[in-house]
Formats: structure tokens, sequence, C-alpha cells
């Protein structure tokens, strides 16, 4: 299935706030569709898909690629559900952002493949890249995108920068100094129900 290109609002009502996603404010807290505002009980199956849809949309990764996250962090010895949300942290898309370097998760894609980020001095246009500890990412020296960059710096996606990154805006250059812990992960979800979704795959 190919990333979702449409309406972001649908989405957040139908599996709450997703903070990668959008910055809009929901004025309706109930699913979208005319049987929307008649709750009914969903089934197991029902509450283990939200949770994984909730995964899918607010990293922006396709299935075939949360699939491949999940089976990489099942070799991992640990807990497979905060592997896997480590794996989705460390993305250099979600780092740009956590880093508050863009509104968004889809903004931070667009400035990687437009070519206004760097890693270690050299650019890289895959958002997918694995941050790893030590990494300094840094903006194209040059003043269109620096200007882009400190406008995203004046309103950030989520107001504070987790404790494995930090930032120094005079410069605009961010380094990872570690692993994300859990308790820093934005994005309120039940991970263990994402992995008891791909048991039986």
């Amino acid at each position: 299935m190919a990333r979702y290109r449409g309406p972001r609002l649908k989405i957040t009502r139908r599996l709450g706030d997703l903070p990668g996603l959008s910055r809009k404010v929901i004025s309706r807290n109930y699913p979208p569709g005319e049987h929307g505002q008649k709750p009914k009980k969903p089934s197991e199956y029902a509450v283990r898909l939200k949770e994984k849809q909730k995964l899918r949309f607010n990293y922006g990764v396709s299935e075939k690629q949360l699939l491949k996250y999940v089976k990489t962090a099942r070799r991992v010895k640990g807990s497979t559900g905060q592997v896997l949300l480590q794996i989705l942290e460390m993305r250099l898309d979600n780092t740009v952002f956590r880093l508050g370097l863009a509104p968004t998760i889809p903004a931070a894609r667009q400035l990687i493949n437009h070519g206004h980020i760097h890693i270690n001095s050299k650019r890289v246009s895959i958002c997918s890249y694995q941050c790893k500890p030590g990494d300094t990412i840094s903006i194209q020296n040059k003043e269109k995108s620096k200007e882009l960059v400190q406008k995203y710096l004046s309103f950030p996606g989520l107001a504070n920068i987790p404790s494995h990154l930090e930032i120094d805006k005079n410069t605009l250059t961010g380094k990872v100094n570690g692993f994300i812990e859990r308790e820093w992960v934005a994005l309120q979800l039940n991970e263990l129900l994402v992995v008891e979704y791909y048991s039986r795959k």
C-alpha cells in the first residue's frame, strides 16, 4: 500500500491525535462518516488494527516498510515493541521533525527530498536513513534553506525536544546523542498490540 496523501484531518478524527501527521486541531472528536457518532464496541482485531494504523500514519511509512521494521525489531534483543518504536523514531524524517526543524513529518520529508538536510556534512536525501548516536544534522549552506528552517523553528510541531537530541538554534545544527527512551515518544499508543497484530505474519 502506497503512502497516504489524502485529507489528514479525516485520519486524525478516526485514529486520534497524530503529532507527526498534522498540526490541525480536530473540532469534531468522533470518527468521520455517517456512523461516526454511533459508538460501538470494537473487536479485538479492530483494536490492534487501529494501533498499527496510528504508527503507519504518524510516521508516514507504507505497510511493507512497517512489516520490515517489525521483522527487524524481532531479531533484536529486548522488547520488540520498544525496539520498533526506536527504529521509527531514529528515522531521519522523524529526527528532523523532533528537532523542530520542520512542523510535521511530511514537511521534514520534503526538506530531505529537496536536499536541504546534511548529516555529518554530507547531503542525505533518503527519509528512511537511520540516524545513529554521534550523527550531526545541519542545514544546507544556502540562505533560502536557512530562512525556511528558521521560520519552522519559531513554531515547532512539539514543545519539547527529546533527551537524546540537542539543537543549536544559532547554527541550525542538531546532534543525536543516543537512542530515544520510551517516555519521550510523543505518540500515544500501545506498541504491544502492534506486535500482536503482526504476530501471524
